[in-house]
């Protein structure tokens, strides 16, 4: 059967993209909530156009689910003793799953078997509790040229905040969302910040480190930033590889350097104060950034984003000068994607303090359980770990406690 829904301020809608969720293990809600997010206003409409044969199937497959669900074949409770919140965890809707690979960016592969069923099973193995998912590299933006692409970059980006409330809602406490934004569209990135919040109730947002040549930090990107600011917001960021920066090195794939370089340029890009100007940091205090990998290569850099007078150690025992850069390198969170090693982690510890340090295992890329493995080799203390895994993250995620 397919359902097709009236073109309103969600556009067209088709009752098959609506069905996949069940080819993902996810289970059906009701008719209600089902089409809700999509079309609500349109509900009516559509079974007007359904005959009372098709109605009634409806209606049964409606009821298995929900057999299916008491019987525990949709799991949504964590593991006694799951405390773990990772904040660097992705998804895919099938509809976007479809466009990377086509596309085949570095790492489309971990995707052709990514279902958020999948997902719960390597949570439950590593003691996740809840995972905070975002996208990932290359976000709604498949190639270069953002005016042919903005129309889908847009509604892309609606697609997949709306699936990630349904993975919220049929997995209830094991994902929480940081939504998809069309950066660098402003006015629709404000219309989808509104929706993501108000009406999806999502947890923050996802943001790359830069589209195109426009990096975090940019003013042209202030109307969005005022409005994260305004909300208290979340602003978890992923690297990718800019226009400038597509194969710089021969043989060399963007995720071995230039992504860890993109995160560095965006934080320096949010904590610049040169020539007495007022940084982005310093514009919008209220945001709690999240920067993966790390921070990426900024340990390299420290040296040149600071200052080495700022390095001596007493230096680093003293509080830092009120909205200077390191004070806001000190404010930031950073996650453990890809970086549970103890030179790493050991120097960011020094740099920032371990409880700006949270847990992110950058799945469907790795298995999770081989970073909490990793994070047993750093040196860390039990009471370290406990806040890494957990508690650093409730600080700036209050409702999961």
């Amino acid at each position: 059967m397919k359902i097709l829904l009236d073109e309103g301020k969600h556009g067209v809608v088709q009752g098959e993209q609506l069905l996949d969720g069940l080819n993902t293990g996810m289970a059906r809600p009701s008719r209600r909530d089902f089409l809700g997010n999509y079309c609500e206003e349109a509900i009516v409409d559509c079974v007007t156009r359904m005959s009372r044969r098709e109605w009634l199937t409806e209606v049964a497959a409606v009821g298995t689910a929900a057999a299916l669900k008491s019987s525990g074949a949709v799991r949504a409770q964590a593991p006694a003793g799951a405390r773990r919140l990772d904040l660097h965890h992705h998804f895919g809707s099938p509809r976007w799953i479809k466009r990377v690979l086509e596309v085949k960016r570095q790492g489309w592969q971990q995707f052709q078997t990514y279902t958020p069923a999948n997902a719960i099973a390597a949570m439950d193995a590593a003691g996740v509790s809840t995972a905070f998912v975002s996208c990932t590299e290359p976000g709604v933006w498949f190639g270069d040229d953002f005016a042919k692409e903005r129309q889908e970059a847009i509604s892309l980006a609606r697609d997949m905040n709306e699936y990630g409330a349904r993975m919220m809602a049929d997995y209830k406490g094991r994902f929480g969302l940081f939504a998809v934004l069309p950066l660098p569209d402003i006015d629709a990135s404000l219309r989808e910040i509104e929706y993501a919040f108000d009406t999806l109730e999502a947890d923050g947002v996802g943001l790359l480190t830069s589209y195109g040549t426009v990096w975090l930090g940019d003013p042209t990107l202030r109307p969005v930033f005022e409005e994260l600011n305004r909300r208290n917001a979340v602003v978890y960021s992923h690297p990718t590889d800019a226009t400038c920066c597509h194969a710089l090195l021969p043989n060399t794939s963007p995720g071995t350097v230039e992504w860890q370089t993109d995160t560095a340029r965006a934080i320096f890009g949010v904590i610049n104060d040169s020539g007495g100007t007022t940084s982005e940091a310093t514009r919008y205090p209220n945001i709690r950034f999240v920067w993966s990998h790390a921070g990426g290569t900024l340990i390299g850099l420290m040296n040149r984003f600071v200052g080495s007078a700022n390095l001596a150690p007493e230096a680093l025992a003293r509080t830092p000068a009120p909205d200077s850069r390191l004070h806001h390198l000190r404010r930031f969170y950073y996650d453990t994607a890809q970086s549970t090693n103890p030179l790493q982690l050991g120097a960011l510890k020094g740099l920032v303090g371990v409880g700006q340090i949270v847990f992110g295992a950058d799945y469907p890329y790795s298995t999770i359980v081989n970073h909490v493995e990793g994070l047993q080799t750093v040196g860390f203390s039990a009471e370290e770990l406990r806040g890494i895994d957990r508690e650093n993250a409730l600080k700036i995620l209050p409702r999961y406690r």
